[in-house]
């Protein structure tokens, strides 16, 4: 008789997993935290808990090769005297120079440009390729001031002030040295090679007073001539979205958790801020509260992958969207025909997230004049007009099923949860009944 006992099978810890593990061995033998971009890794809410109620009997569908459903949105409609008129409702997110490549940044302004929409310079400034590319162009005035000309203000369509980001909200980012080449420099009056970190804050102001005195600043600047947009990340969304209004903001940019282009600490990734799906109600609920729902426009950004995505956000109550992360991939990011290159680097195509060691084979997130030559700005600009209108005509086909004949006129009703967090934070029913969590009238 054997008298051995069975061995159980051995169980992987749910909490030290094996990713944990390897952060915690690479933290003691390096002694310093984990920088990255790539935004949040970790399974959150997202607008695949969401599902579309389609027209049948109750509802009546409109013909997609005969009625039209229109795309166009304007932005900037409340004080500027020259709103920005964009064909579709889905922007290109500010990514600097820098951070990009010259050849990404003008590929970005040519996909753009095409689709009928805007692109933004991010921070660091504007440089003449993406200005001389973007038909219409937002120019970010961020708390690093890296590259601010006033010259440059005034040749933007519109400024964007940015106080967070989605990635990092309350913190600030960093461009390390290897990325700062004799230009990068030179732009941002900086030292060549030297680790360059974005404060976290403005240096002239604290509060929405302050920010009501700089966006005053700015108008007087351009002559009151184009919008002024203040972008926050989702954190507080009610009251930020409230006090950026009540400063006098044209458009209010939300930026979700799962926004990720810039490069922070993993740990603020991960940690810091709340699910994009998250966002959007309350800042429609504050827009609302002050009357100026629609007259103040509300751009959502952080994890927009497809036309379903822009449907959902628009329902939900946006204006129009912002992608970073999927026009980098639309452009050739994380392309598997770089993929022996990213294993040389220690990664995969489809997981590669140290865009900030400017070694990027695609040639989009590096300054190396040999890798950026990859990258021909012409084509990768045909591949994001092309993907741009995918979005759009996907979006239009479900405004069409929904019975819509604009894709602003998509509403909260047009959309059910799957699961129960979803249904909260979307304030949508759950899948099969009529009800959420804090619905008012149910106490519960």
């Amino acid at each position: 008789m054997d008298s051995k006992i069975p061995r159980t099978v051995p169980i992987q810890s749910a909490t030290f997993t094996q990713e944990v593990n390897a952060e915690i061995r690479r933290a003691a033998a390096t002694g310093i935290y984990d920088i990255r971009g790539g935004g949040a890794k970790r399974r959150v809410p997202h607008f695949d808990d969401l599902l579309f109620l389609g027209a049948s009997v109750s509802r009546y569908p409109l013909e997609g090769y005969r009625e039209r459903c229109d795309t166009s949105v304007t932005l900037g409609t409340r004080f500027a005297k020259f709103p920005i008129e964009l064909d579709i409702p889905i922007t290109i997110a500010g990514m600097s120079f820098g951070a990009l490549s010259g050849q990404a940044k003008e590929a970005l302004g040519r996909g753009a440009s095409a689709a009928g929409t805007s692109t933004t310079t991010g921070d660091g400034g504007m440089t003449p390729e993406e200005r001389g590319h973007s038909t219409k162009l937002v120019y970010q005035y961020l708390p690093s001031r890296y590259g601010m000309s006033p010259n440059d203000l005034r040749k933007a369509d519109a400024i964007e002030v940015v106080v967070g980001q989605g990635a990092k909200p309350g913190g600030g980012g960093m461009l390390l040295g290897q990325k700062i080449s004799d230009r990068v420099a030179d732009m941002r009056t900086l030292p060549k090679g030297i680790d360059q970190r974005s404060a976290c804050r403005h240096p002239d102001w604290t509060g929405p007073d302050d920010l009501e005195i700089k966006l005053l600043e700015l108008r007087e600047i351009t002559n009151w001539e184009v919008p002024i947009y203040v972008k926050v990340g989702g954190t507080r969304p009610y009251f930020d979205t409230a006090l950026a209004v009540k400063a006098g903001a044209d458009v209010v940019v939300l930026d979700g958790m799962q926004g990720g282009t810039a490069a922070t600490q993993d740990v603020f990734i991960e940690h810091v801020g709340i699910p994009t799906l998250a966002v959007i109600r309350p800042a429609v609920r504050a827009l609302q509260d002050l009357g100026v729902h629609r007259e103040v426009q509300l751009i959502v950004s952080g994890g927009i992958r497809n036309g379903a995505d822009v449907a959902k956000a628009m329902a939900l109550g946006a204006d129009a969207v912002a992608i970073g992360t999927a026009a980098l991939i639309a452009l050739g990011d994380n392309d598997p025909k770089w993929e022996a290159e990213y294993q040389k680097l220690g990664s995969t195509a489809g997981a590669y997230d140290d865009w900030h060691e400017g070694l990027d084979p695609a040639g989009i997130t590096t300054q190396n004049p040999e890798l950026a030559a990859r990258l021909d700005p012409v084509d990768a600009g045909r591949r994001l007009r092309n993907y741009l209108k995918v979005m759009t005509l996907e979006a239009q086909t479900i405004a069409r099923a929904c019975g819509h004949n604009d894709l602003r006129n998509l509403e909260p009703e047009d959309l059910c949860a799957l699961t129960v967090e979803a249904a909260a934070m979307a304030q949508v029913p759950l899948a099969g009944t009529e009800w959420y969590p804090g619905k008012p009238g149910t106490g519960y």
